[in-house]
Parts: structure tokens; sequence; C-alpha cells
């Protein structure tokens, strides 16, 4: 797939995002494009506890900041293992990881690895927020609705829909009817598929 890619755009994914960004946000961009994160569902108690006291250590437990540490336990680990190293990070600082990220980084890289994290605890729920702000307001963020609802039509859609409704109180299908028209609302309304 990659070697696609590069015949077609002339560049890696690797050369785009070196040449687009910077600093500790790259270095973890880089760590989520090769891939490498773990996907199995097996969790392992012992790891997670090793990895909340390295996190706090990185952070909450010294003076400045190891970026590094949280960008390889973040983008390498797999989301149930992750959900644990939370937990057990609460238990070691008393604070939820998220304070944590949002005392000790900044910017785009803060961003990302809030992302990370609210991915790994629910991401029906995340990408049900992203829908919600891409059809808020004046304007519809077509890319972003348009990217979630194709991606995610055939995976977990109905999770999506059910964590919208729970947040806002009203289907993620009225806001679609509210928000868009035409031929556009009639195909975007059919993926969605039901107005629950």
């Amino acid at each position: 797939m990659c070697s696609y890619l590069v015949s077609v755009y002339k560049k890696s994914l690797g050369d785009d995002i070196s040449s687009e960004t910077s600093g500790d946000f790259r270095k973890a961009l880089l760590t989520l494009a090769d891939g490498r994160r773990d996907e199995s569902l097996k969790v392992d108690g012992q790891l997670a506890k090793k990895d909340a006291q390295i996190l706090y250590n990185a952070g909450e437990n010294r003076w400045g900041t190891d970026e590094d540490k949280f960008t390889e336990i973040l983008c390498l680990r797999s989301f149930p293992q992750l959900k644990l190293t939370f937990d057990e990070y609460r238990n070691i600082s008393q604070k939820d990881i998220e304070d944590s990220i949002k005392g000790e980084l900044s910017g785009h890289f803060e961003d990302l690895l809030l992302a990370i994290v609210h991915c790994a605890r629910n991401m029906p729920a995340f990408l049900a927020e992203r829908l919600y702000q891409a059809l808020k307001g004046a304007g519809t963020d077509e890319f972003t609705l348009n990217r979630i609802m194709v991606s995610r039509s055939e995976i977990d859609l109905l999770d999506i829909r059910a964590e919208f409704k729970k947040h806002h109180g009203y289907s993620l299908y009225s806001a679609i009817k509210s928000d868009t028209s035409g031929d556009y609302e009639i195909t975007l309304l059919k993926i969605c598929g039901g107005d629950d």
C-alpha cells in the first residue's frame, strides 16, 4: 500500500508529515503513521502499572516533561491496554490523564494526545462529538462529516448514533436533516440509516 501511495503522490506519508509538522507533534504523528500500535485485546496489569508510573514520572512528578515517554506509550499501546493504564495513572497521581496532559503539554501535540485518550476511552463517543462539531453552527464541516459517516458506516455507526443522542439529546439523523439539503442530505441520511 505504501509503495502504491508513493507512486501516485510521489511522496510518502512520512515525508509529508515531516515537511508539514515539527517537534513532538511530528514525532507522534510519525509514530502513528508507522502503524505499530498493538492491536491485541489482551491487557497486562503489570504493564499498565509500569506505564502509568512512567507517564507520572515523565510529567507530573518532575520539572519539565519527557514528551517522548508520552508518545511512546500513547501511540504504541493497544486501546484496551491504555484504558487500564489510565486507571492506574489515576491511582498514582490522583488526576485523570487528560488533566495531566493539559497541564504538561500544549498546542497540536496536546490536542493529538487528548484525541488518542478519548479514542481509547470511547471511540464512538469521540466520533459523535466530532460529528456534532461538524454540524453545529452556521456552516457544515463537510470534510469531517463525510469522512466519519463513510469510514465508520460499516464499523460502528450505530454506536456513534447512540452516543450522539445520549450526549446531545437529539438524533444524528435529525442533525443531518436540519443542516444539509438535496442529494447530499438524502445520501447522508441513507448512510446514517435511522432516526434513533
